[in-house]
């Protein structure tokens, strides 16, 4: 245990996982992404009140239209997921950042990989 509040965005964060990686030009959730998945929506079960915003990302290549789209689809995904697991839809907001928001400011496989993400990110109701 870190010492984190349970229920706070730190236990979240921290205890859970708030990002999962995609391969190039897809949307598909990954295998190895699906355990991390699985804990998010445990916790969101577990603490009904919070609400989460995923937030979809790309690497820098692509336009930026393309980059919107895929970040968006990317979002959605994990929605889906989440809701597939018995998180309520309407607990869940989703929003495209496509390659406006790089968490690897690098250039080169290394940072495209860490770039197509998806972050689901707590608004509402957490302690």
């Amino acid at each position: 245990p870190t010492g984190a509040l349970p229920g706070s965005m730190q236990d979240f964060v921290v205890n859970v996982g708030d990002r999962v990686y995609f391969d190039t030009d897809s949307y598909d959730v990954r295998e190895d992404a699906k355990p991390l998945l699985d804990a998010q929506s445990t916790w969101l079960r577990r603490y009904g009140a919070v609400g989460v915003r995923i937030e979809g990302n790309a690497d820098e290549r692509g336009t930026r239209d393309y980059n919107l789209a895929l970040g968006a689809r990317r979002a959605n995904s994990v929605r889906d997921y989440l809701v597939s697991q018995g998180v309520t839809a309407d607990r869940i907001s989703t929003i495209s950042f496509g390659k406006e928001q790089p968490i690897d400011a690098g250039s080169g496989e290394a940072s495209w990989d860490k770039n197509r993400n998806a972050r689901t990110a707590i608004v509402s109701g957490a302690q």
